[in-house]
């Protein structure tokens, strides 16, 4: 094999497999990994057994069937599975794009879990959670600083929470102002993320999608053609999903607003926005951010996360609620919302991830916010200059610098080779590292998506260049490599045909053991 160009070669991985069951499988009846202590007599004294307490629909008829394991056998099944995890902890997490991995400092995450943030109930009394409550206030008066907008509420846990909240204040807002039955269309454009158009159809709009014009942006002459008086509005990621800036973005979100719609984007990877271009002087009427992508907070699999969203100030009383503000010195839950949409979710968010993105925005103040913007697109640019020079690779529509983040193809290399973008996909396993392709329909054909943030160094990028650029020569001189990988995972390759059958589904232990007849057999 040719010797790859780049100073740094690729590196030598092998995964690690441990042939572990899912927990429930390690189920032994008896088995005790803590014992539950009694309550202290005063609490018995004055709650009784407790059962009185709880309505009668919210008891159990019987003990939740969870597994009974010990203590040792516990910490090594999360160990070995830890093992089996590449992550943003242990490799250069570039390549998960949109979804923006950085590095989160550990400092934070000593911080979160002090007992006085551990140990907070959402059912506590606001005077028991004066700190927590403004530290709530103090990071909305930060997200409106970089925003521009009015007001924030912390209770989306994603970005499609978000993007469903704003949806669901765009309806409130029409339907108050008496044209909730005429204004039935939400514009977006296809380069944006799916959830768009997904929590607005959920909402029963007709969604029009704009396609790219020959310069490969948004087309404005098209979105003249479908605004109308059925407009409710129009919701936009900028950059889009292939790292697309429009720079004619105010002149659409006019539009939109001479037609009495409003306009809400979609700012989940603001990396290379901070401190340089805010949504209010693009004339959005709401935005939102995910604390969990842009702000240095964990995704935690999609659970724990945080979906920030602002509105402007007559979107204000359309909030969630509640919201937290200031009055004469204390810090309150806001309640009262002539127009509220009412809860997203649960509770009032998620307090670790405000406190961990609050922490990140104060220790870098605004420059440093500013510096995460400059230093993300030059890695971005960085990474576009060289990709683009490896054989086979491209970056579809327009040419230049991107933003934050790239939706490259490796057209070229599969109409030449016959090697796939998931046939690279998997061979980047075998280097330690990962990509992710696209959202479906791919709009561009044999994709890659890479967002590298302000966390990756020089040398950083030099390694996940490397591995393109040898991959590539793979393809080229002996493909069937590439097209047999992984070669040093856990498992080889894997029967994907299930994904597409919802019948083989099973997103609990309960359904698989309902959907594989092992409930009726008593195993």
């Amino acid at each position: 094999m040719k010797p790859i160009k780049r100073e740094q070669k690729v590196r030598a991985f092998h995964q690690a497999k441990w042939d572990e069951p899912v927990i429930f499988e390690l189920h032994q009846p008896g088995e005790r990994g803590v014992w539950v202590p009694e309550a202290e007599a005063e609490i018995k004294e004055a709650v009784g057994d407790g059962v009185s307490l709880i309505p009668a629909s919210m008891r159990r008829s019987e003990a939740p069937k969870l597994p009974e394991i010990g203590q040792a056998k516990v910490l090594r099944h999360y160990l070995r599975l830890s093992q089996e995890t590449l992550g943003s902890d242990l490799n250069v997490e570039i390549g998960q794009g949109t979804c923006t991995m950085k590095y989160i400092p550990r400092v934070n995450e000593f911080l979160i879990r002090s007992d006085k943030v551990a140990d907070l109930h959402p059912l506590q009394d606001e005077s028991t959670v004066q700190g927590m409550l403004e530290i709530y206030h103090r990071m909305d008066l930060a997200m409106r600083e970089i925003s521009g907008m009015d007001a924030f509420s912390f209770q989306p846990s994603s970005g499609t929470q978000a993007l469903f909240a704003m949806a669901s204040i765009v309806r409130a807002y029409h339907e108050a102002n008496g044209e909730g039955d005429q204004r039935d269309e939400i514009i977006t454009t296809i380069f944006s993320h799916p959830s768009q158009a997904a929590t607005a159809a959920v909402k029963g709009y007709k969604i029009i999608t704009l396609y790219p014009d020959e310069n490969g942006f948004p087309d404005i002459e098209k979105l003249k053609g479908v605004i109308s008086e059925r407009t409710a509005g129009f919701v936009v990621a900028n950059p889009e999903d292939t790292g697309i800036f429009n720079p004619r973005i105010r002149e659409f979100t006019d539009l939109v607003h001479e037609a009495g719609g409003l306009c809400f984007y979609d700012q989940a990877n603001a990396n290379g926005l901070l401190g340089i271009a805010r949504a209010k002087e693009a004339g959005f009427d709401m935005c939102f951010f995910n604390l969990h992508k842009t702000f240095a907070a964990p995704h935690m699999c999609g659970g724990p996360a945080t979906g920030a969203l602002g509105v402007v100030e007559k979107l204000k009383p359309f909030l969630p609620g509640p919201y937290v503000e200031e009055e004469n010195g204390r810090y309150t839950f806001k309640w009262d919302q002539e127009y509220s949409i009412g809860k997203v979710r649960s509770f009032h968010g998620v307090a670790q991830t405000v406190l961990r993105s609050y922490a990140w925005i104060r220790s870098l103040g605004a420059v440093g916010l500013l510096n995460v913007a400059q230093i993300a697109v030059l890695n971005n640019n960085y990474l576009y200059h060289h990709i683009t020079k490896i054989r086979g690779a491209s970056a579809p529509y327009v040419e230049g610098m991107r933003l934050e983040q790239v939706r490259y193809s490796w057209e070229q290399l599969a109409q030449e080779t016959g090697v796939t973008t998931e046939d690279v996909q998997r061979r980047m396993c075998d280097f330690g590292l990962h990509y992710w392709t696209s959202h479906h329909p791919y709009i561009v054909p044999q994709p890659f998506t890479l967002e590298p943030t302000e966390s990756y160094s020089k040398d950083d990028l030099d390694e996940y260049i490397a591995a393109l650029e040898h991959i590539s020569y793979e393809a080229y001189n002996e493909p069937q490599i590439v097209k047999d990988a992984p070669h040093a995972s856990t498992v080889h390759r894997i029967d994907e045909s299930s994904l597409d059958d919802p019948a083989l589904w099973c997103t609990s232990w309960r359904v698989y053991l309902r959907k594989t007849g092992l409930a009726a057999s008593g195993k």
